[in-house]
C-alpha cells in the first residue's frame, strides 16, 4: 500500500537467471513510490502585498500542507494567490495615480 499522496509505477525489470532451468527469462516487477510536487502556499508573497486575507489563506494552506492534507493545501494556496493577485493589482493600481 502506498502512503497518501504518492504515486506507484510499475517497471519491467528483464534478465536472465543462471539459478532458473534452462537459464530461461524472467521478468521481475520492481513499484517505484513518486511524491507528487507539493503544493504552494505563497505566504511570501502575502506578507509582501499587506493583503491580511491572501496571509490568513497562506497560513491555512501550510498548515494543510503539514497535516498531509494536499487537496485541502492546495485549494488554500490556490484562494491565497488569487487574493494576493488582487492585492498586487490594486497596490498597483493605487500607487500609479
Amino acid at each position: 500500500m502506498n502512503p497518501p499522496g504518492h504515486l506507484a509505477e510499475n517497471v519491467p525489470l528483464e534478465g536472465r537467471y543462471d539459478g532458473l532451468p534452462g537459464g530461461s527469462t524472467a521478468i521481475q516487477y520492481t513499484t517505484m513510490n513518486m511524491t507528487p510536487e507539493p503544493p504552494k502556499d505563497h505566504i511570501i508573497w502575502s506578507l509582501c502585498c499587506f493583503g491580511l486575507a491572501a496571509l490568513i489563506f497562506s497560513i491555512k494552506a501550510r498548515d494543510r500542507k503539514v497535516a498531509g492534507d494536499l487537496e485541502g493545501a492546495r485549494h488554500y494556496g490556490s484562494t491565497a494567490r488569487c487574493l494576493n493577485i488582487w492585492a498586487t493589482s490594486l497596490s498597483l493600481f493605487t500607487l500609479s495615480q
